[in-house]
């Protein structure tokens, strides 16, 4: 199983020469056929309707969202986390696409391939291959803190030990410490 961020280490990857299902986040809609797509902000779920991408792509979002949208083809509820927390980053709503389509992935597959999951910008902005684009920040908006990014992935990686988790990287990238576990490696993006 493939799971696609959006970030700018993608960039220039050809995502339809991975062959096997794909799981990606928001945007890629745009560029490649996924098979299933999350989307937890309406505005990408209402893209993925409008442009029919819902009439061959699973398309997930919000347990708050799903009642709108659940009367059109193909729209699915997003797992629940696997666990309770108390902190706010452990809370349902404040996990994004990214943290949601990686917790997907280790529900469909016991073997879960990561691709542009960046965390940090190289520059003091947004790093996102759809930047500038409707429902997208603009390039010149500061970069998100990845804390809460790394946190939920970490959890998942955690509650899911007897997966296998690959994180495909630019040769510079550094994981987090939270993510060395047994079950979760990195390779270079080329090696794919």
């Amino acid at each position: 199983m493939y799971v696609f961020g959006n970030g700018e280490s993608r960039q220039g990857f050809d995502v339809s020469r991975c062959y096997g299902p794909k799981v990606g986040c928001n945007g890629i809609m745009r560029d490649y056929k996924m098979d299933h797509l999350v989307c937890v902000d309406r505005r990408m779920v209402e893209e993925s309707i409008e442009s029919g991408v819902n009439q061959h792509t699973i398309v997930y979002t919000r347990y708050d969202w799903f009642p709108r949208y659940k009367k059109h083809t193909n729209i699915r509820q997003l797992p629940d986390l696997p666990y309770k927390g108390d902190e706010r980053w452990d809370e349902p709503f404040q996990w994004g696409s990214g943290p949601y389509a990686v917790l997907l992935g280790a529900k469909l597959s016991k073997e879960v391939k990561l691709i542009g999951f960046d965390l940090h910008s190289k520059t003091k902005t947004v790093n996102n291959v759809y930047k500038d684009t409707s429902g997208y920040d603009a390039s010149t908006k500061n970069a998100v803190d990845p804390r809460y990014w790394i946190h939920q992935i970490g959890q998942v990686f955690k509650w899911y030990p007897k997966r296998k988790f690959t994180i495909y990287q630019l040769d510079n990238w550094q994981i987090p410490q939270n993510w060395k576990l047994a079950n979760v490696s990195v390779d270079y993006i080329d090696n794919l």
